[in-house]
């Protein structure tokens, strides 16, 4: 293929700002975090020439570390790193010294998904294309806030609380409280059926006072162990590690780890019972319990992160209160029916 020399359209350096694009429906996209800083040269430019525009377009502290080869339309052929350029022989064209694309993104593309991407490929300079045309690209700075966007938004959902569209310390009270009272709310009525549990036990709790003492470590431990693997398991699938496909590995892994960390914290509710003086039978009510709540809480938090994801819900929402949430009442169901089978005094 013969290439033109023409230089008129791209051959000068792009060197603007980043573009951030006001829609609101681009906010979650690469196209919110665009840039125009780049260069975009025709492939049949001498290098000499290309070398004397990439030292006079250089503005500013990012200096990209490649060229763009398009056409007069701009579609892109390939890059040429800009080590390459300055060490080629000047009489030689880009084209000879073009490289092929190995990775980039388009416009559309989740902030998310363009996460997961970029971490995979390892790449600091990235070219965004529609249709196979380059509209832009996203240097070291705009990924990192785009990897900084997307952790805080995780961070924020874990903690079940909307994003912030501003900074923190200008957000108002007002705000804080829109943002938060939503999903308290919802977590209050989760929780709500908590207490319907205990109403149901009522008479066991009667029989068995000492029952009582210990329902605020057993669903606590279980909200705790639930927490552990939903961060851990929430980290690994924004970075790709883990997928809906691995639900059988995850399994075996947490719930044989769980066995182990469940025989411990299972002995440490032993001998706590036996410091507060109950008796041998509620002593082991409680352990046993213990072991069950642990097991049962890693199995639940294994699997809902994949379902959600599944589903195209993001599996950050599974945050520690929702897992809590719903450990609570499933681990007081577990606690009664085994004191109902073992204490004496509850048997049928």
């Amino acid at each position: 293929m013969t290439f033109s020399t023409n230089t008129s359209a791209h051959s000068r350096a792009s060197l603007a700002v980043s573009v951030k694009l006001p829609s609101s429906d681009s906010q979650n996209t690469v196209l919110a975090y665009l840039s125009q800083d780049y260069i975009a040269l025709p492939p049949g430019t001498p290098v000499a020439q290309a070398q004397a525009l990439f030292c006079s377009g250089i503005k500013n502290e990012q200096i990209p570390s490649q060229i763009f080869v398009v056409d007069d339309d701009g579609h892109l052929f390939g890059l040429v790193p800009v080590k390459s350029l300055l060490q080629a022989d000047k009489e030689a064209l880009l084209s000879d010294l073009m490289r092929s694309v190995a990775f980039s993104l388009t416009p559309e593309k989740t902030r998310h998904e363009a996460c997961v991407e970029i971490k995979k490929a390892g790449t600091n300079y990235i070219p965004v294309l529609s249709y196979g045309k380059l509209k832009g690209v996203l240097g070291p700075q705009e990924i990192a806030q785009l990897l900084e966007d997307e952790n805080t938004l995780d961070s924020q959902l874990q903690g079940a609380s909307s994003p912030l569209e501003t900074p923190y310390l200008q957000s108002s009270v007002f705000t804080l409280w829109r943002k938060r009272s939503v999903w308290l709310l919802l977590l209050f009525v989760a929780e709500a059926y908590t207490s319907s549990v205990i109403k149901s036990f009522e008479d066991q709790l009667e029989a068995a006072i000492a029952l009582a003492f210990f329902i605020p470590l057993l669903i606590g431990t279980g909200g705790n162990t639930g927490t552990q693997i939903t961060s851990t398991l929430v980290r690994a699938m924004a970075l790709g590690e883990v997928g809906l496909k691995d639900l059988g590995a995850i399994l075996r892994k947490e719930i044989s780890a769980s066995v182990l960390i469940a025989l411990t914290i299972g002995t440490a509710g032993f001998i706590r019972a036996w410091m507060l003086g109950v008796g041998m039978e509620v002593m082991m009510v409680v352990s046993l319990t213990l072991i069950a709540i642990t097991v049962w809480s890693a199995i639940v938090s294994s699997i809902i992160p994949m379902l959600l994801r599944k589903v195209n819900i993001d599996p950050a929402v599974v945050s520690a209160p929702f897992i809590t949430t719903l450990i609570d009442g499933t681990g007081l169901l577990i606690y009664f029916e085994i004191a109902k089978v073992m204490l004496t005094d509850l048997a049928v």
